[in-house]
């Protein structure tokens, strides 16, 4: 069974922090709050544990994942950002964007797209994403608990179906196939991120959700 850490939403406790920091050092699965929805992470450099969130989300080794990144400059070593993808995210994050850009050396090939040697990721508006990044110093994998076949990563959790059901029973569903459950006091929320294809000269809306509005803004300049 799972772990539960209860966490402050705004001032996330550091005591309780530091033990999830040391389990996801560790090679520890979690399901944690996002800007989003509720996402099943691990630290982006521990494979062992990447390996079991495809497991948990029936995912194959050529389905990318996302991950979160704490900043622009945490972005840049992840990821080929031209001009004009550095000026649209600028304007967009934090927020409920998950941006596609051209992979460095530094993302493990567990993760990324092997045929488009392309990732995905985010900085969400959320502070215990943020502390957690800050404590980790890692990137943090995040893929969705709940089911939707709108993108690329996202596929039926193997033991339950997880959409549309409350905090309780989503913690219930996945309690047995995570090892640390971080609870703000959120409920799950079941509007996914804008994703933005920024690996060309001109940037594509690949799937509008929260915020889309604000990422087609450059249309209009």
């Amino acid at each position: 069974m799972a772990t539960i850490y209860e966490v402050h939403p705004f001032t996330p406790q550091k005591d309780r922090i530091e033990k999830i920091k040391k389990a996801l050092k560790a090679g520890a699965v979690m399901l944690y709050p996002t800007d989003t929805v509720y996402a099943i992470g691990c630290d982006l450099n521990a494979k062992s544990a990447v390996e079991r969130v495809r497991q948990i989300k029936q995912l194959s080794n050529d389905k990318p994942l996302t991950f979160l990144c704490s900043s622009l400059s945490n972005i840049a070593e992840y990821a080929a950002v031209s001009n004009e993808a550095y000026r649209i995210i600028k304007r967009l994050i934090p927020g409920p964007y998950t941006f596609l850009l051209p992979a460095t050396k530094l993302v493990p090939k567990l993760v990324m797209n092997p045929k488009r040697k392309t990732t995905g990721i985010r900085v969400p508006d959320r502070p215990i994403c943020f502390t957690l990044l800050e404590a980790l110093g890692n990137p943090i994998i995040s893929t969705s608990a709940h089911i939707t076949a709108d993108y690329e990563d996202e596929a039926p959790i193997a033991t339950a179906k997880t959409e549309n059901i409350g905090k309780a029973e989503l913690f219930d569903c996945l309690s047995k196939l995570v090892d640390v459950i971080v609870d703000d006091g959120s409920d799950p929320g079941y509007q996914v991120s804008t994703i933005l294809d920024l690996t060309e000269s001109e940037p594509i809306i690949v799937r509008r959700g929260l915020g889309w509005e604000a990422a087609a803004a450059w249309e209009q300049e």
